[in-house]
């Protein structure tokens, strides 16, 4: 697919609401509160700002301009800029690791669809009835019904995101993500009146937005230095080749440092709501505040539906936030699908039909592995992880700070640096041209190679993130 002939958004804000999109996903909705609560609240929150908006800042602004420049996905934008066969397992990482996020995601997106279903046609009373997510995901009384209901979801929430890829980038993945981020942030700011305005709210509101670094250790601030860098990493869709091909789709007259600014406040935005829905709730209607908020990835599906039950209205609440969670789930699992199909249309010239076709062959078998892993194959357990798991150490723990680095190699080459800033200066003021040369050049591998250390250091145990 040559580049007079590429997709284009086919404005500015095309391209800010679907970039933004792909930011905002489950990440942000549970894994940044959680992290938050466990590290200081306000503690952990300032660290995460200086971190979006100086590393963060950086990593997007180099993969959009590296995909603007070359019009290519990521495996042929690493060839354009002359990438050697080392360097080129980062470009072939940056396009596999989504094939392999979609995956077990649609699954997690799927639970997210039968949460809604249930707050929909039932009580909130059984969501948050004490087994029930156990014995959604992997019943042992009966392994082939949870498997088949398991399935069923996956399929749902895969199926939306199929068809929503196929119908193309300005009539699927741009209309899409101009009606559901605006009605995202909508339902984020009803949940955030409702639960900083409960008796008690406040102490949380507190806890979230005002730092205290009397509450960590020496050790306990590093921990959150670590939890902080890799929660911005992953939330602003670093090294999974969605920056680079929807940087390849941006036109060349767009303002591409002033996009990546609004691109990072929006996330960020989403995700201190995201603090302020879920932190001030818990301390408003959870006796049990310390170890709720302890709950990890548990949090949005065990833990806060206890929560939403103790609520007045709590079954309204809980069909507005499995809504607004599903909104930003699709969102993510579109872009990471865009940059699948995107790397089949350019390095394989297939067209977008064929391409989505083999992407959602691809998705439905390997999801229905993670699906199988929670219970029929609930034996299999690959470095003593179930099968979703695994498959998110291997993206998120080894594939992408790798992928990420190759990208500041490449983009550090002398040649390339020129040609990058050339690209930004083309249509930026770039003012903030200091802080991305010192970053990338001084910063990016320390952080990425503590990224990668500690990832593989907490997923066997050795360190708790």
């Amino acid at each position: 697919m040559d580049s007079e002939k590429r997709s284009t958004f086919s404005s500015k804000l095309g391209f800010v609401l679907a970039e933004a999109g792909s930011a905002v996903g489950l990440g942000n909705i549970w894994r940044f509160p959680y992290l938050a609560a466990k590290y200081g609240g306000g503690v952990f929150l300032v660290i995460y700002l200086i971190l979006a908006f100086t590393f963060g800042f950086t990593m997007i602004l180099a993969e959009s301009a590296l995909g603007r420049h070359t019009q290519k996905s990521p495996v042929g934008a690493f060839k354009k800029m002359g990438a050697g066969k080392i360097l080129m397992t980062g470009g072939w990482f940056n396009a596999i690791i989504p094939l392999i996020i979609v995956p077990y995601y649609s699954v997690i997106g799927g639970w997210v669809c039968k949460y809604l279903f249930e707050y929909i046609i039932g009580d909130e009373q059984v969501v948050a009835a004490d087994g029930f997510f156990t014995n959604f995901i992997g019943n042992t009384d009966n392994l082939a019904a949870s498997a088949k209901s398991l399935e069923c979801w996956f399929l749902v929430f895969s199926l939306i995101t199929i068809v929503i890829i196929f119908l193309g980038v300005r009539s699927g993945i741009e209309r899409v993500s101009k009606i559901a981020m605006p009605i995202l942030v909508m339902l984020c700011l009803i949940i955030v009146v409702y639960s900083v305005t409960r008796p008690g709210a406040i102490e949380g509101v507190k806890y979230f937005l005002i730092p205290d670094f009397s509450r960590l250790s020496g050790s306990g601030i590093w921990l959150a230095i670590v939890a902080a860098m890799g929660q911005m990493f992953y939330s602003l869709s670093i090294a999974m080749g969605i920056l680079i091909t929807f940087g390849s789709y941006m036109k060349k007259n767009v303002d591409i440092e002033g996009t990546t600014t609004q691109v990072e406040i929006f996330d960020t935005f989403i995700a201190i709501v995201a603090g302020l829905m879920i932190i001030p709730a818990v301390f408003a209607f959870d006796p049990n505040t310390g170890e709720t908020m302890s709950a990890g990835p548990s949090l949005m599906f065990i833990s806060l539906p206890k929560v939403f039950a103790s609520m007045g209205g709590g079954r309204f609440i809980g069909i507005v936030f499995f809504g607004m969670v599903l909104f930003a789930a699709v969102t993510s699992s579109v872009a990471l699908g865009e940059s699948v199909v995107s790397t089949f249309e350019d390095e394989l010239h297939w067209n977008r039909k064929v391409a989505t076709l083999v992407m959602a062959v691809i998705i439905v078998s390997l999801g229905t592995l993670s699906c199988l892993g929670f219970n029929v194959l609930s034996n299999v357990t690959p470095l003593k992880m179930d099968i979703l798991s695994f498959f998110d150490f291997l993206t998120n723990s080894v594939m992408m700070p790798i992928a990420a680095i190759s990208t500041v190699v490449l983009v550090l080459k002398k040649e390339n640096a020129e040609a990058i800033e050339g690209e930004i200066m083309s249509t930026s003021k770039f003012r903030r041209k200091a802080v991305y040369r010192f970053v990338l050049r001084y910063l990016a591998i320390i952080f990425l190679l503590i990224i990668l250390i500690s990832s593989v250091l907490n997923a066997f145990g050795i360190i708790s993130l």
